[in-house]
């Protein structure tokens, strides 16, 4: 895997992937220009999280409807800046078995997302799960 990024004007960057897709990313303050770099790599956690939910899900056939992941972080006071403590929430939609969706939570974390296991290394990550359609069958 290759990557790099070129600065493009004021506090813009673009990031570059191997494969041609492209970020852009904004370091000012008001970030509208794109997501700083630290908010991309929360969205990239949500998202790697996300696909290994949904696909632990499908393979144990359930009638999974929706799914959206957010990140709370907080940062250290200094700098480096890094994230200390990411809380997730799962928002699931479905039919489901709790039980699966536990399982299958559990298992991203703990196993498959290389993004989680990677932040880990500084931040404590915890995690809720919520059924905003009510509780699913135990």
């Amino acid at each position: 895997m290759i990557a790099h990024s070129e600065w493009k004007h004021g506090d813009v960057f673009e990031g570059n992937a191997e494969n041609g897709n492209t970020v852009q990313f904004d370091a000012d303050s008001a970030h509208a220009h794109g997501p700083s770099p630290m908010e991309a790599v929360l969205m990239a956690l949500c998202a790697c999280t996300s696909v290994d939910v949904v696909s632990i899900l499908k393979k144990k056939r359930q009638n999974l409807t929706g799914l959206r992941v957010s990140a709370a972080a907080v940062r250290a006071d200094t700098s480096p800046q890094v994230f200390t403590r990411i809380m997730l929430t799962y928002a699931v939609r479905g039919k489901l078995s709790r039980k699966a969706v536990e399982d299958a939570v559990a298992l991203s974390k703990n196993k498959y997302c290389s993004v989680s296991k990677m932040l880990e290394k500084a931040a404590v990550i915890e995690y809720e799960i919520v059924y905003p359609d009510g509780e699913p069958e135990p």
